[in-house]
């Protein structure tokens, strides 16, 4: 890896299936240790039951309320500054609760790829 300083254009930001908004701020090859994304889920809105095989995810709250969904941990009301961490092939979801929109960095180690996630909405028994 190289040094560098990179800046998110908004304009890149896209929707996904899982019912949010992803801008991707760091998702490399070249960084294979760690991605960053920031994650936008519109008022009411909850994303779809998921799981991230061979990844650690991290959502640190920077805007909004929400109410999160991990394995077996009871669901839990998250606002600005809460830190969720979430193990490999972890069952999750977030729904937001308030009325403006729901931001995040979601910070996965190794870095996210499309073909570690496994909707679970889709595929209930995780396959």
């Amino acid at each position: 890896m190289k040094p560098s300083i990179e800046s998110p254009n908004e304009a890149d930001e896209f929707e996904t299936a899982e019912r949010c908004g992803i801008l991707e701020l760091s998702n490399s090859a070249e960084d294979p240790e760690v991605s960053i994304a920031r994650a936008r889920v519109k008022a009411g809105v909850a994303t779809a039951w998921h799981k991230l095989v061979g990844i650690v995810e991290r959502y640190v709250i920077v805007s909004g309320e929400g109410r999160v969904e991990v394995g077996e941990l009871p669901a839990t009301v998250v606002e600005v500054g809460d830190v969720v961490r979430i193990p490999p092939g972890v069952a999750q979801r977030i729904v937001n609760i308030g009325t403006d929109d729901l931001i995040f960095y979601a910070i996965c180690s190794p870095r996210f790829r499309p073909e570690c996630y496994i909707d679970l909405e889709v595929n209930p028994d995780g396959c």
